[in-house]
């Protein structure tokens, strides 16, 4: 049970009594204190700017306006320039993502969430005018063959090394606010919720596509296609702009318990943090393979399937398909994840077998399509377009099917780690971590697909990464998981931040020349 004494300036809360959820601990707040702005309600029927739920509401939208239009792009295939300037952007952007990304959660905990979602969001802005130069710098020549003038085509993939950047910038943030911020048992509703806002930007993006590109038989978007993504991405970083910093959000509603204080220490503190990190926390390696296939198989399904086999506008219609399936996909999974009906060790195993189930009946199915064609093949196909309905229809769902595995298979590494720690710090590590390693294995697979490697090898090394890094997590997931994570247990109290805190005082206040024995 909750008492609440609620003023106009402050709040006193006592709370007692069991959790909603039967497998929850019970939580006990007794804060007094000044209400601020962001903690009153606006509207008496709508949560507090503060409370955790509207922070993950307000990342998810700045993640619609910003990656979630990068995805429609991409989602186009090639996104709608020429397949080898995309194809060497890509790899300099997952390139610069995986060296940087490493060590953009040490960043994060320095510069502050806000400002590495703000600083995040420029690269996308930066990306869609690259895209939108080339198409007014390129051209196709009498023999067929794309050429560009002005430094178009090194534009592009200069754009992709800065985005790869400020890319693992904001993604820091946003894994450190996502598994950070609400309270255990609603993490996997916060994970749906964000990412079905989130897919909801690519789904708007590839509608856009698709009104532009209805009537554009070619395999070139038009200019109105990118003007119109870099104008929703500017409003993607004024958004970010207006989120709350860590320690002023509420875990549950106003007067429960605040999001730990995020501090701001000496960057050696950090990187000896994040070196610790390493050591003391190997479980962390069950995850790595997840973490490297998670990203492995978008350029087989965005290049080898729907720019392969696709026109322009049937390829802006499947992509805005296989971004609301995420959504569904998210949906149905974060349900699944907090039902109530089993404890969290038992929801995260149901949550593996079934992800496993499907890696074999999705990817199997996509088999039975690679067999018909090749890329040696392909060339003297004819292109599917959604108007021939009885050719169109059946890959139409396998690409669906393979939006929603995708939404499933990340919602699953989130949630992990979530149940791993509700430290921000870590979080923020723990996702510079998994999205450094997510770029490296999209890096190679762009560079695979440079070189033209066979479909099939592409598609196999994609289905086999899934199942295989299913495998290997599975001793984390049965075995190290536990149905609450302990304060002493996640270093909130313990070496990792009091012995930062003492290296940070050591480093800023100088040693007295004779001090107290």
């Amino acid at each position: 049970m909750s008492e609440e004494k609620l003023t106009n300036n402050t709040v006193e809360v006592h709370n007692s009594g069991t959790s909603s959820d039967k497998h929850q601990p019970e939580e006990e707040s007794h804060y007094t204190g000044p209400l601020r702005w962001y903690d009153k309600k606006i509207v008496s029927f709508l949560p507090a700017y503060s409370e955790s739920m509207v922070q993950i509401v307000m990342l998810a939208f700045t993640c619609f306006m910003l990656p979630g239009m990068y995805n429609a792009l991409s989602g186009v295939g090639g996104a709608g320039i020429s397949l080898s300037v995309s194809n060497n952007s890509s790899v300099s952007l997952y390139s610069t993502f995986c060296g940087y990304g490493f060590f953009a959660g040490w960043v994060c905990n320095i510069i502050g969430t806000k400002f590495s979602l703000m600083f995040g969001g420029v690269g996308y802005v930066i990306y869609s005018g690259s895209l939108l130069y080339y198409t007014k710098h390129s051209f196709t020549n009498a023999d067929g063959v794309v050429e560009d003038y002005g430094g178009a085509a090194a534009f592009v993939v200069a754009a992709g090394a800065i985005l790869g950047v400020c890319a693992g910038q904001l993604w820091a943030a946003q894994t450190s606010i996502i598994i950070s911020y609400p309270a255990e048992h609603l993490k996997g509703k916060a994970i749906m919720t964000f990412w079905v806002i989130f897919n909801l930007g690519a789904v708007i993006g590839s509608a856009i596509s698709l009104g532009n590109n209805m009537k554009n038989n070619s395999s070139v978007a038009t200019d109105g296609t990118y003007a119109a993504f870099i104008a929703l991405m500017c409003s993607g970083i004024i958004i970010a702009g207006c989120t709350l910093r860590p320690h002023q959000v509420w875990r549950g509603g106003v007067g429960s318990e605040r999001v730990v204080q995020q501090q701001f220490p000496h960057w050696k503190v950090e990187l000896i943090n994040m070196a610790k990190m390493l050591y003391k926390e190997p479980k962390i390696y069950f995850l790595f393979p997840m973490f490297f296939a998670s990203n492995w198989f978008y350029t087989y399904q965005f290049n080898d399937v729907n720019a392969a086999r696709f026109t322009i506008r049937t390829r802006s219609l499947n992509s805005l398909l296989y971004w609301a399936a995420q959504m569904v996909g998210a949906a149905i999974f974060g349900n699944i994840l907090d039902w109530k009906r089993f404890d969290r060790k038992t929801r995260v195993k149901i949550g593996w077998s079934i992800i496993m189930v499907l890696t074999f009946v999705i990817w199997g199915g996509g088999y039975d399509f690679q067999k018909k064609y090749t890329r040696e093949s392909v060339a003297g196909m004819a292109l599917i377009d959604f108007k021939k309905g009885s050719t169109y229809v059946g890959p139409m769902f396998l690409y669906i099917f393979y939006g929603m595995y995708d939404a499933m298979f990340q919602t699953f590494i989130y949630y992990t780690l979530g149940a791993m720690s509700n430290n921000p710090k870590k979080n923020a590590i723990y996702g510079a971590f998994f999205k450094s390693i997510q770029s490296a294995g999209a890096a190679i697979m762009w560079r695979l697909d440079y070189y033209e490697v066979p479909y099939m090898s592409m598609f196999a090394s994609s289905w086999g990464l899934c199942a295989g890094a299913l495998v290997l997590a599975s001793p984390l997931i049965f075995f190290k998981i536990s149905n609450h994570t302990e304060d002493a247990e996640d270093d909130l109290q313990g070496e990792l931040l009091n012995r930062g805190l003492e290296i940070s005082k050591s480093i800023s206040q100088p040693e007295p020349k004779n001090p107290e024995v």
